[in-house]
């Protein structure tokens, strides 16, 4: 009777837990299992058991060494409400990207919010010539002195973008200097991604196009697997983000030999201030 009790009481906690499991991916996008074993005060092994009962129940998706919800993993946020997300973040991350342009480049600026910061940031520069598949980007830049070139193709109208045929047909017919490459995920193990498979689709064509690639992404978006990989990370040149990256990504991302270029953000109101920190 005591052992059937006991048995009893170990499933209502593995029950509890798996709740708890829930409740922390409504909170935040990812979850580790190091630190939901931390926080629940149970083995890694436990929570790796219960990962697997949610992810079979169709509740989450389990990632290397954690987890993140359906929805983060399928669910793509509209232009305006990327937009309106870590807008100092964005501006120092494109401030410190233009410095890798120079006069006489090629480059292609993705769909993104992040890519149409760095547009704002070139639209008074000379000698470029800047290919997108935004029509946002095309826009920021359709006054200024730049060679602009648009892909033409499918419209995504909640982001803006070009995707489909047509849009592949062009970029696989292009190569570029440099590619700004947006994201919704960065994984070090699964890669960077993006929501939508004609995207990801269309970012796999700009990354061959590419002769260096720059991964231009907030910290919120480390840590992040969506539905369609892009590409690993050992097809990315540089990365550069903000100053919330935490630590344990910068080492990870160092140890894999990528350079990694850090936007710094004043903290005193008086806006961003971009300089590399780590390479």
């Amino acid at each position: 009777m005591k052992s059937s009790s006991h048995n009893e009481r170990g499933h209502v906690f593995a029950e509890e837990r798996k709740q708890q499991i829930l409740a922390t991916l409504q909170r935040t996008p990812a979850v580790r299992v190091v630190d939901l074993g931390r926080a629940l005060r149970v083995s890694v092994a436990s929570i790796r058991r219960d990962l697997a009962d949610l992810e079979r129940s169709g509740l989450l998706k389990r990632t290397h060494g954690g987890a993140v919800s359906n929805h983060v993993a399928a669910f793509e946020p509209s232009l305006v409400e990327k937009e309106d997300q870590y807008r100092a973040e964005k501006a120092a991350i494109a401030e410190l990207a233009v410095s890798f342009v120079q006069r006489g480049d090629t480059i292609f600026l993705d769909a993104g919010s992040t890519t149409r910061q760095i547009a704002r940031e070139l639209r008074h520069q000379r000698n470029l010539t800047v290919v997108t598949n935004a029509l946002n980007i095309a826009s920021e830049l359709a006054s200024s002195d730049l060679e602009v070139i648009l892909t033409g193709g499918q419209l995504r109208r909640g982001v803006l973008s070009q995707v489909g045929p047509i849009a592949e047909q062009a970029i696989a017919g292009l190569h570029v200097d440099t590619l700004f490459l947006a994201a919704n995920g960065v994984d070090l193990e699964k890669g960077v991604t993006t929501p939508n498979l004609l995207e990801a689709q269309i970012k796999r064509l700009m990354v061959e196009s590419a002769r260096s690639v720059i991964l231009v992404v907030d910290h919120s978006k480390f840590g992040r697997i969506t539905f369609g990989r892009i590409c690993g990370l050992e097809r990315i040149s540089a990365i550069i983000t903000d100053d919330g990256l935490p630590d344990r990504f910068a080492t990870a991302i160092a140890e894999r030999g990528l350079k990694l270029h850090v936007a710094r953000l004043s903290r005193s109101g008086e806006g961003p201030l971009s300089t590399p920190q780590r390479k």
